[in-house]
């Protein structure tokens, strides 16, 4: 059996809800919902979605590689947005980073996310095809 890894974030929620920013499994791994939040655990880029989804596709990847994985390990992404009408913003920072992965991918508009400020969230799943048995 393989050993699971939990990989901690820097949101402050993680220890209110009882989550980790990632978990590995062997040649797998999963990364929670990802917010825009920066270093100091608040929302960065403020109204703009653009900047948002870059923060969260950025601590995206710091996941990512503390897991042992990178973004061309990805799959998967599900993408939450409180207005689809910006879907285009988020979709061009989602492209930027994973254009030449293109994993399988999904947006759906949301009611809200656990905090007004958050715009989008992003989460994803990772293979590591090397590791594989």
């Amino acid at each position: 059996m393989s050993e699971r890894t939990q990989i901690p974030g820097n949101s402050p929620f993680e220890p209110i809800v009882g989550y980790a920013r990632a978990v590995r499994v062997g040649a797998f791994v999963w990364v929670s919902g990802t917010t825009a939040t920066g270093p100091d655990g608040k929302i960065v880029g403020g109204s703009d979605v653009f900047a948002q989804a870059q923060q969260c596709l950025a601590n995206l990847a710091t996941a990512l590689q503390r897991a042992g994985a990178s973004i061309g390990d990805v799959v998967r992404t599900r993408i939450f947005v409180t207005d689809v009408t910006r879907w285009a913003e988020v979709a061009r920072a989602h492209a930027a980073v994973f254009g030449d992965v293109r994993p399988a991918c999904t947006m759906v508009e949301v009611k809200a996310l656990v905090s007004p400020e958050m715009l989008v969230e992003i989460e994803a799943d990772a293979v590591i095809a090397s590791q594989l048995a």
